[in-house]
């Protein structure tokens, strides 16, 4: 029975009056209180995680442990810990979100033992605020009025000890109830954990860092900041629109000077700015870092300042280019700040020389972030000396007014600067991504699958589900190695002539359960992460490379959508949905399926399920397959050619592949070749995520998982318009169907390379595309700009994506809601779906960072390892794409890469070419216009580079020591480089999609037009069918710019 009372909250407005706000509160006579000494666990439902029983005692922290002390807590070997709703609903308002969410985080992780109690809607442990009581005294008596009642109700069988760092509170509370210790908690950690070094080396970290703010704040009147204006200011400021609302952006290219501040929410529909608010200097960003979500003024216009167009290699530079800015744009100041997204940070310790520089208090020291866009940190430590060979992890804890730097504390050392596992480490640290091993509790939920005891198909599960293994031909058409095979495709010919076409995808809901240990990890890492030479799983490998995987001669379950197709004009008449029974006859990679299409049937003895046949067999069964792989593609071919002419829009981009050796040293980068095999597997996929898309959402209107992709603001177009204009072709940037006709009419028939990077430009102006929950937003917004559908999600992989296994058990509902059945699953509301997405795209920029990290980690290896003078591949050809103040922005299609190459160094000399077309520094000057550059030595020599001119480029490294290492470009010469014999095939694997899709894309217009087709017609089947060519959309678009190296085009760094 539910119990309402009274919660009175004071609030100051915006003119510092106080306001008196009532809110109702329920409590109730029982909650969870997950312990295995529970007397009555019917009563409390205990259902979740429990607190082990074989401890010497619980321990709860006080609101200020859970505040200071995260990290210590976070420790797998402290065990027992029962954090209080107040505890954590202090961090929660005080500590931001960030690290709330790490909070939840550890409480979900089977792997710590730590529960949650719910202390404050529980009748016998609720306590109101009394008249005038501090609201940390009342969270503090809160807190221990809880762990009594908690010890009570264990039968005082545990005892329990209250760790706080309130000394008046551990002397009033220490001795008023036998069983409930308080005690500080550095006393508990000396008394309880004396061995634990780990513990103890942080909580010496943490204590130190706090001292030195305590007396820093005491000796320093000085204010290096302005101060934050409060909360309440901030919020109504916001509202009436003299502050603006967003998020930090810090350029890192110039990370001293240039931030911008992305609009978010209400600010950017009510403030009308278009564009960015630019925070110039470290002064006008008022202590906010990159992340945080912050207040801004706007500046009056004649402050207003542009962004720097020069090239720059770091903020070392900022001071040295000299250059005049683009044009003014808006520019603000920050008042404070809403949010504070801090994170752990990895960071390099000075060099001894450094360390004595910097003054007489070594102990304090200033810690440069790997990340360039965070500011140094200063730490209190003596084991700088020790340290400076390592990547270390540290917190911040604090940015005071008085001081220049933030405070943090050390908290861990990754590796030794340079290794590989270090700097790996460091990737996946800076992308907050947690790969330990699944838990014991979370493997205890996996099915068997031994020699000794294997899996089979359940005979409940043969009856509820379709079979297709003696009725369908099923394969895959995967990359070679891959394991975790999440589709399969079919095509037959069904009695009556008509075409079925089927997309199989792998049942991993069966072996999921909503809320299961498993479910939970695989919501909170919400993706694969995939790496140059790695990758971490979402599920464990006995579900993603074994039962759920749709390996080649085994029986599997999958989930399925099978249409029916006019066998002329491949219409679809109807479409299926459900569960079923599958058995893929053949596991075949991109290469062989490619090879049996050309017609080279020699591939067949690469097929492992043709080597042990018998001619005639042999024959009859590679006839099929060639048969089905054949008819796939023409399927794809027609659906695609039909959909182009509505306006689905292909874009360019370069998967880039790390070739390692047995010893994972790096053997080459190869640009991926694109095979039409690709483009006819994505075609299949898109089909599938629209068609599944369009059923969640007609039987859940408000609570289905779409993803969208919002059209591209019209400003991040000027660069491609311009440099199209210099070539003498017009790009229409009105629309994707505009867009996608003006590049495919912007071909130079002497330079293919422009095509392509013209692409490659509208690929960066792009959005990225995001996960939402329909009831969000207006039906208007579902629409995915890239792939011209009006309804899109992600259905096909759900083995490496949470947002599928959501998809999967939303379409099992619209299935049993058609049936009439009852809905078993779990289904997220509005507002949990909408959390979830948030989460999950946040996952997803991490895995995208993380991978595009990690191959520029490998790319630096490779050319590290190669003489720049002697090693051939280390000189090639470049393209130039954009002209800047102070050089020029080069793309390399060889390896994939972008960068600058500067024509003017750090001495001030200017680049010359001689007779020989050869490069040197000279003294002179740089003359910039919109599509060329001129360079111009004292004695009167000039050299000029225009857009799209091919130059002779050599690739180096730059090392950092505190920082990743970089590609660095540097021109050798003003004339293309003539390409070894050798390395052609690298070239045929950039050329774009076959001739034969241009001419069945052609022929299908042909033929529509002389049937005199109507436009409302095409508009229906556009409606119903459009989805784009090509596999780069299928790829590219879900992840915009993941595998394009360093690209310093980005003015903003992000």
């Amino acid at each position: 029975m539910l119990q309402k009372l009274e919660k009175v909250l004071l609030l100051r407005t915006f003119r510092g009056r106080t306001v008196r706000i009532v809110r109702e509160h329920y409590v109730r006579p029982s909650v969870p209180c997950n312990s295995p000494l529970c007397p009555q666990p019917a009563t409390c439902r205990n259902d979740g995680k429990l607190l082990s029983g074989d401890v010497t005692h619980y321990m709860t922290p006080d609101w200020k442990v859970v505040q200071d002390y995260l990290e210590i807590l976070e420790l797998p070997e402290l065990k027992g810990i029962l954090f209080m709703q107040t505890a954590c609903q202090a961090v929660q308002h005080q500590r931001g979100r960030r690290q709330y969410h790490k909070l939840r985080n550890l409480l979900k992780d089977a792997r710590h033992d730590c529960v949650l109690f719910a202390n404050e809607f529980l009748q016998s442990c609720y306590l109101p605020r009394g008249r005038g009581e501090p609201v940390e005294k009342w969270q503090t008596r809160s807190i221990y009025s809880a762990a009594v009642w908690y010890y009570h109700h264990c039968q005082e069988r545990m005892p329990i000890v209250m760790v706080t760092d309130d000394e008046e509170a551990a002397q009033q509370y220490g001795s008023e109830t036998g069983g409930v210790f308080v005690i500080s908690f550095k006393n508990y950690l000396d008394n309880f954990w004396p061995d634990l070094k780990a513990a103890h080396e942080l909580c010496d970290s943490i204590l130190q860092s706090r001292r030195e703010r305590e007396s820093e704040s005491q000796e320093s009147h000085r204010k290096e900041y302005p101060e934050h204006l409060p909360q309440e200011v901030l919020e109504a400021g916001i509202k009436s629109g003299r502050y603006i609302q967003g998020i930090l952006k810090v350029n890192k290219h110039r990370a001293q000077i240039e931030a911008f501040v992305r609009l978010q929410g209400a600010s950017s529909k009510d403030s009308g700015l278009v564009s960015d608010i630019l925070i110039h200097g470290m002064k006008a960003r008022n202590r906010s870092i990159h992340g945080d979500v912050v207040a801004v003024e706007l500046l009056p216009k004649t402050e207003w300042k542009g962004r720097t167009t020069a090239l720059c290699e770091n903020d070392s530079d900022d001071k040295a280019t000299g250059e005049s800015p683009s044009e003014p744009m808006p520019t603000g100041r920050v008042v404070g700040i809403l949010q504070k997204n801090w994170r752990d940070y990895v960071v390099t310790f000075p060099s001894r020389e450094e360390v004595q520089s910097q003054g007489k208090n070594a102990q304090k020291i200033l810690v440069t972030p790997w990340d360039y866009r965070i500011p140094k940190i200063r730490i209190s430590t003596q084991q700088a000396e020790a340290l400076q060979d390592f990547r270390v992890v540290v917190r911040v804890d604090s940015w005071e007014s008085t001081s220049v730097y933030p405070n943090g504390h050390f908290v861990r050392v990754l590796g030794r600067i340079g290794d590989l596992e270090g700097e790996i480490a460091t990737i996946l640290v800076e992308n907050s991504i947690s790969v330990a091993p699944f838990s014991e509790a979370q493997m205890c939920e996996m099915p068997v699958n031994t020699p000794e005891k294997p899996w089979t198909v359940s005979p409940e599960e043969e009856r509820e589900r379709r079979d297709l293994r003696k009725t369908h031909l099923v394969f895959s058409i995967d990359p070679k190695g891959c394991e975790d095979v999440d589709d399969t495709l079919s095509v037959r010919t069904l009695n009556d002539g008509a075409l079925e076409l089927g997309v199989h995808i792998a049942d991993v809901t069966h072996f999921v359960k909503p809320n299961s240990c498993i479910d939970i990890e695989a919501r909170t890492r919400a993706t694969t992460y995939y790496l140059a030479d790695r990758r971490y799983d979402m599920l464990p490998s006995i579900l993603s490379a074994d039962l759920c995987s749709l390996l080649g001669g085994v029986d599997r379950y999958a989930v399925s959508v099978m249409w029916e197709l006019d066998k002329t004009s491949y219409e679809i008449k109807k479409v299926w949905y459900g569960r079923t029974i599958i058995r893929s006859a053949y596991k075949l990679c991109y290469e062989a399926a490619q090879e049996l299409l050309d017609g080279n049937f020699n591939i067949i003895d690469d097929i492992p399920e043709f080597r042990d046949l018998d001619e005639t067999s042999r024959r009859a069964k590679l006839e099929e397959l060639v048969w089905a792989v054949g008819k796939l593609t023409d399927i794809a071919r027609h659906v695609r050619a039909k959909r182009d002419r509505c306006g689905a829009l292909e874009l360019e981009g370069v998967e880039v592949r790390v070739q390692l050796d047995e010893q994972k040293n790096i053997h080459d980068l190869i640009p991926k070749q694109p095979l039409e095999v690709h483009e006819t597997v994505a075609e299949c996929m898109i089909l599938a995520n629209h068609w599944v898309a369009k059923k969640i959402w007609e039987s859940f209107p408000h609570q289905a998982l779409l993803r969208q992709h919002p059209p591209p603001h019209q400003e991040f177009f000027s660069e491609l318009r311009e440099c199209a204009k210099a070539k003498g072709f017009f790009i229409d940037t009105r629309s994707n169907k505009t867009l996608a006709d003006s590049l495919d009419n912007a071909n130079d028939p002497n330079d293919p390379i422009v095509n392509r990077l013209l692409r490659s430009m509208a690929t960066q102006a792009m959005s990225n595309a995001l996960y939402f929950s329909t009831g969000s937003c207006s039906e208007e917004e579902f629409h995915h700009y890239g792939l011209a559908l009006d309804k899109y999600t992600h259905f096909t992989s759900p083995i490496r994506r949470y947002s599928d296994i959501i998809v999967h058990r939303l379409l099992m509902a619209a299935i049993s809601n058609d049936k009439k059945m009852e809905i078993k699953e779990n289904l997220f509301s509005n507002k949990d779906l909408e959390e979830l997405c948030r989460h999950i795209n946040n996952r997803n920029r991490a895995a995208q960072h993380s991978q595009k990290r990690s191959t520029e980690l490998f790319q630096c290896m490779y050319f590290k390892d190669k003489g720049q003078e002697t090693e051939e591949r280390c000189v090639c050809d470049g393209v130039i794409y954009s002209i800047r103040t102070n050089g020029v922005l080069v793309f390399i299609p060889r390896f994939g890469i972008k960068g600058a190459a500067y024509l003017k160094n750090k001495d001030g000399l200017v680049i010359s070419c001689g007779p020989d077309n050869r490069c040197e520094w000279k003294p002179g000057s740089l003359q910039r216009s919109q599509n060329k550059i001129t360079s111009t030595t004292t004695g009167g020599e000039s050299v000029t580079f225009h857009l799209f001119d091919h130059v002779t480029v050599r690739v180096s490294v730059q090392t950092s020591r505190c920082h990743s290492d970089t590609i660095r470009l540097e021109i050798m010469s003003n004339k293309p480089y003539m390409v070894p014999d050798t390395e052609l095939f690298h070239q045929t694997a950039l050329l774009p999609k076959s001739d034969l899709v241009k001419e069945v894309t052609r022929s299908v217009e042909e033929a529509q037009l002389a049937q005199e087709v109507k436009v409302n017609v095409i508009q229906e089947d556009y409606q119903e069918y459009c989805q784009t060519k090509g596999r780069s959309l299928y790829i590219l678009l879900e992840e915009i710019r993941d595998l394009a190296l360093l690209d310093v085009s980005n003015s903003h760094g992000l």
